[in-house]
């Protein structure tokens, strides 16, 4: 039985309302069972030593604030699993162009990290500022570091060219700071202001420093990612090998001069308008206008390469890995 009631609600304003009783209810029918829900996280919370290294640094964690500021980002990446997950599929297929760089140029390997909390390794990533690329950097920084940035080519989104403009830029700041977490959080908020804030406020490294909340966080989140992606097993993933994304090896066509029309090109280089886009970002446009004749190189994808098999894949870091 439904007993017909008025609420009022707002200053007297009436509204109809139902009731419905609990005798009504049909005693006859079974009651759902109740069952019980147990959450059970990816992995215990995270654990780890209270010193790591960073570009041959050693860094203490046990005080504090270094402890829970780590432990902030480490636990944010462990438990954002799908993002975690394909950063780590796409080091196997990144981490290899981008380490021989960084040694060449005299960088740390650790700052290939920086990459991975910059853009998460996606190499089209664009900032709402505008910031583009692995490196994420700004137009105005990019060309200042080498970078063809127009609306026809953007070389911040071409992995070789940007990995190199990134190294010389962290080597201009290492002149300046000789402290690499330093190094660091001036890529993310301006090496002008990190040298103001240091010396007003009388510190040595970036690690020591109150500054914005994104800054703050900043150099922890890449020391989080080395820790989580130097042994994700040890945080709950278990990968296999063959879900990695593969190396895709690639040819170069040399172009110097403006070609007109990229879906004949990638006709006449037995590949598809698809895979030239999809190989070379930094193309953004469906022509190469070259009036000035510089040299660039086209990567035409191996066909051999392209099929993914069933044939066991050689990772990249075995650590990335379980049996």
């Amino acid at each position: 039985m439904k007993i017909n009631k008025v609420i009022t609600f707002c200053a007297g304003v009436a509204f109809p309302a139902f009731v419905t009783m609990a005798a009504d209810i049909d005693a006859s029918r079974p009651k759902p069972v109740k069952e019980k829900v147990e959450i059970v996280p990816l992995s215990p919370a995270p654990a780890f030593s209270p010193r790591i290294e960073f570009c041959g640094q050693a860094i203490d964690l046990k005080r504090y604030d270094m402890y829970e500021r780590f432990d902030r980002e480490l636990t944010t990446m462990v438990y954002m699993q799908s993002s975690t997950l394909r950063i780590i599929k796409l080091a196997n297929r990144y981490f290899p162009v981008i380490e021989p760089i960084l040694e060449r140029m005299g960088i740390p390997n650790d700052m290939k990290y920086l990459a991975v909390i910059e853009s998460s390794l996606n190499v089209r990533a664009i900032s709402p500022a505008k910031a583009a690329g692995l490196w994420q950097f700004m137009p105005a920084t990019g060309r200042q570091y080498g970078l063809e940035v127009n609306d026809t080519i953007d070389e911040r989104m071409h992995v070789e060219l940007s990995t190199i403009a990134a190294c010389k830029y962290l080597k201009d700041m290492y002149a300046k700071f000789q402290n690499w977490p330093s190094v660091a959080a001036a890529y993310n908020i301006g090496a002008g202001r990190i040298t103001t804030e240091l010396e007003n406020q009388k510190a040595n490294t970036s690690l020591d420093l109150w500054l914005v909340e994104e800054t703050s966080r900043y150099v922890f989140r890449i020391l989080a990612a080395k820790e989580l992606m130097s042994h994700p097993s040890k945080y709950g993933y278990t990968i296999k090998a063959n879900q990695l994304y593969k190396p895709i090896r690639c040819n170069e066509v040399v172009v110097n001069a403006p070609v007109d029309d990229l879906y004949k090109f990638a006709t006449d280089n037995n590949t598809t308008y698809y895979l030239i886009k999809d190989f070379n970002p930094w193309l953004r446009s469906k022509s190469i206008s070259n009036v000035s004749g510089k040299l660039y190189k086209v990567k035409i994808p191996v066909i051999e390469d392209l099929n993914y098999t069933s044939e066991p894949m050689a990772p990249f870091d075995k650590n990335w890995i379980t049996e």
